[in-house]
Order: C-alpha cells, then structure tokens, then sequence
C-alpha cells in the first residue's frame, strides 16, 4: 500500500490521528524552541548576575532581572530571590528558598507546555484501537452478509481486515514518536532546572551573607543596648 493509502485507508478517525501528529508535532517543536539553553539560562545573564552578585549591586540586579531582556527562566527565578532579600535586612536569609519555590514553579510551568504531548501520545493508539474495533465490526458483517463463500468473497474479507488495522498502525506511528519526545523534552528540562540552580549558587550565597551580617548586626545592637 502507498504512503496516501494508509492514510485514507483509515477513514475519518485516521484523519483524526494524522492531525493530531500535526498538534504534537507542533507542540514538540514549540518546546524546542522554548527550551533551549541559551533561552532559558543566557551565558550573558549568568555572567552579569555572578558580577553584580559579587559587587553586592542586588538592587540593579533586580532591575535587570526584571526587564524585558531579563524575563527568561533564570531571570525569574534570581528575581524571586531578590525581591524577598531586598524586602527587609534578614531577607536574604530567605532567598534561597525564595528561588528554589520559583525554580518549581518555573519548571513545573515547562512541563505544562508539553503535556498535551504525553496525552497525544496516550489518545493516538486508543483512537487506532477504536478504528480498528469499527473496521472489524465492518469485516464480520461482510462475514455475515455474505451469501456464497467466492474468491470474491475472501479478497474483500481480507481486505476490509487490512484496512481495519490501518487505524491501529497510525495510531502508534503516532505515539512512539511522541513518548520518545515527551521523555527527551522533560530530561531536557530537568537539566535546565539543575543548570539554573548551579548558575545561581553564587547569587544565593551573597544574598544569605547579607542575611547572616544583618541577622549579626541586630544581634550585637541588642547585646550593646543591654
């Protein structure tokens, strides 16, 4: 059979499945593009972050985490960090779990793009499955209808059996490709977030020795005024 019979082979939901392969297949490029490195964890970004970290310039950091050119998944998650060490002088003892609570978020926010992947992935065969039942269903009514067993008889048997089971195999064309890159996407996001969170380290840090002094500072005001 050629490649356009197998698709018309299945009838209605073969078309069904063939545009579902055009969804995932959109879908997966569309997470590619949305989970690349450089997108999510720009070198220039973790570059400027480490120095301003560095400088203790966490106001300006802030600021650039927040901006358009910032807005990326690392920028995010050093904003939530910054935003809680900046809100008063032991904040920074805070930042760390401030990021790591939007690290989830974010993370889990990647996922979410590509779920309708794994439920392609899931409805593919059970749509074959369906289409198979309907064309067996088709092949023992001609069973039953038939009034002489011909040679006629048997070619159109076997061929309402064929055509039966073409639903079946573009249903699994469908989701073995699919789980392949649902499970590619998501260890490919797992590493992003294990990147960020190396990239951020230094960050976290300068912010918790912030904390720490402050937290000193209080401490030692207090023992004086005693």
């Amino acid at each position: 059979m050629t490649f356009f019979k197998y698709i018309e082979g299945g009838g209605i939901i073969g078309y069904v499945i063939l545009a579902l392969s055009i969804v995932a297949f959109a879908y997966a490029v569309a997470a590619f593009l949305r989970t690349q490195r450089s997108r999510l964890i720009p070198d220039e970004q973790v570059s400027d972050l480490r120095a301003q970290a560095d400088a203790g310039d966490f106001q300006q950091a802030l600021k650039d985490c927040r901006s358009d050119e910032g807005d990326t998944f690392l920028g995010r998650i050093a904003a939530a960090g910054l935003d809680r060490s900046l809100r008063g002088p032991l904040g920074g003892l805070e930042a760390r779990a401030a990021m790591e609570d939007a690290g989830e978020e974010e993370t889990a926010r990647l996922f979410r793009a590509i779920d309708p992947i794994a439920v392609i992935a899931s409805v593919a065969p059970l749509l074959g499955l369906l289409g198979t039942v309907q064309g067996m269903i088709g092949a023992f009514e001609t069973v039953a209808s038939a009034a002489t067993k011909s040679n006629a008889y048997y070619e159109t048997l076997a061929y309402n059996i064929s055509i039966a089971l073409i639903t079946t195999f573009q249903g699994l064309v469908v989701a073995i490709p699919c789980v392949m890159a649902h499970a590619w996407l998501r260890r490919r996001i797992d590493r992003a977030a294990a990147d960020s969170g190396r990239a951020l380290e230094s960050l976290a840090m300068s912010l918790e020795r912030v904390g720490t002094s402050a937290m000193h500072g209080q401490h030692g005001g207090g023992g004086g005024g005693g």
